[in-house]
């Protein structure tokens, strides 16, 4: 049974939340407190965050950031009033996977929940060891080599530590090599469900990659195909 914590300060929507998470098989626990929240996740083993922005003791974005600093790889769910785009990537830049507007729909808060789930999958380190440099588990492109057994990501000897959300997405980068990809296609592929378009969740993202990955401007491996996309090519 996954265990996923709800950390939100509203009694009517944590007891709409909890009630019909349990009823599709989850193990629900509850912080209403920033504070407490993170503490909770910290000192337990959960599957799954689903995170209110607008909390007392300390906000969301902070628990977020908290949480990060010792947990890159358990799945954040942002729940928020507040939808505009600044909003949005204010929560994913710091540390989120995903989002989702009040008031929602719980058929979407569980399609979300089962795509984070299964993205995340097997991404926490492993303590087994890794497989021979020829096994089907590691891709290598340029300098940068990915373990898809440890989940160990290197580039140029350097370990570099990913979210699942980046983890996934440098992945299909790395199985579509010199493939021109729309934002489409990797909204499809990466986070599974329906986004408008209009969201730049794809760029973000991108971005973040881009960040970990190409410290050397003149060695960058994810390029902007302007009016297209994106591609993970050679300079």
């Amino acid at each position: 049974m996954k265990k996923i914590i709800l950390i939100e300060d509203e009694t009517s929507v944590v007891s709409f939340i909890k009630k019909g998470l349990q009823e599709n098989g989850y193990e629900v626990s509850v912080a209403f407190d920033g504070r407490t929240g993170v503490q909770l996740v910290q000192t337990n083993d959960f599957d799954m965050v689903i995170l209110d922005i607008m909390l007392p003791e300390m906000n969301g974005l902070d628990v977020c950031k908290e949480i990060r600093k010792t947990n890159q790889h358990v799945p954040i769910l942002f729940l928020t009033a507040l939808g505009t785009s600044e909003n949005i990537v204010l929560g994913l830049e710091s540390g989120g996977d995903d989002y989702l507007v009040k008031p929602f729909k719980f058929i979407e808060l569980v399609a979300r929940v089962k795509s984070l789930l299964r993205r995340s999958h097997g991404i926490s380190p492993q303590e087994t060891s890794e497989p021979e440099p020829d096994s089907e588990h590691i891709f290598q492109f340029s300098d940068l080599i990915v373990n898809d057994y440890t989940k160990r990501v290197t580039r140029a000897g350097d370990e570099i530590s990913l979210t699942s959300t980046e983890y996934k997405l440098l992945l299909y980068f790395l199985n579509n090599p010199e493939k021109v990809i729309s934002r489409a296609e990797i909204l499809d592929a990466v986070w599974g469900v329906n986004y408008e378009l209009g969201t730049n969740v794809v760029d973000v993202y991108v971005n973040y990659l881009r960040k970990k990955l190409d410290s050397q401007d003149d060695n960058k491996l994810i390029h902007t195909v302007i009016g297209m996309g994106y591609v993970l090519k050679k300079n």
